[in-house]
């Protein structure tokens, strides 16, 4: 099994290792193996956990509800129908922000057109029009 330098993973996660030390003490990390000199080895699940808290902190979990996932999984195979539950309620907070997304993203692309629309038009005719707010 491979094991990584808390430098390596940093370069790997993108973590920082304050980041990596804090998630290690409030426990949504375990505790990480260290050599007989006192320092930290991840394991590669190590890595691939902290990929899967990545992508819940960016997607906008909150701390407290991914130690919970946490917790979860440690639990074992019993809480899957809890870890379902979970994630799919964090699936549907993100589907509503990708949908929230969406629509900024229309308004930017109808101001887009609109001053493209602007710029098309020779300066000696170009009118007072009031801008349109969106």
């Amino acid at each position: 099994m491979a094991v990584y330098t808390p430098g390596q993973v940093v370069e790997e996660t993108g973590f920082s290792l304050d980041t990596l030390r804090y998630y290690e003490r409030i426990g949504l990390l375990e505790p990480i193996g260290r050599t007989a000199s006192g320092q930290r080895r991840f394991t590669e699940e190590d890595v691939a956990w902290l990929g899967m808290i990545r992508c819940l902190r960016d997607t906008g979990m909150p701390i407290a509800e991914m130690l919970r996932f946490a917790r979860l999984v440690r639990q074992g195979d019993r809480s899957i129908r809890d870890r379902i539950a979970v994630l799919a309620d964090h699936d549907r907070k993100v589907e509503a922000q990708i949908a929230d997304l969406r629509q900024k993203q229309q308004a930017i692309q109808r101001k887009i057109a609109y001053y493209r629309d602007v710029l098309s038009i020779p300066d000696g005719l170009r009118g007072r029009e009031e801008e349109p707010a969106s």
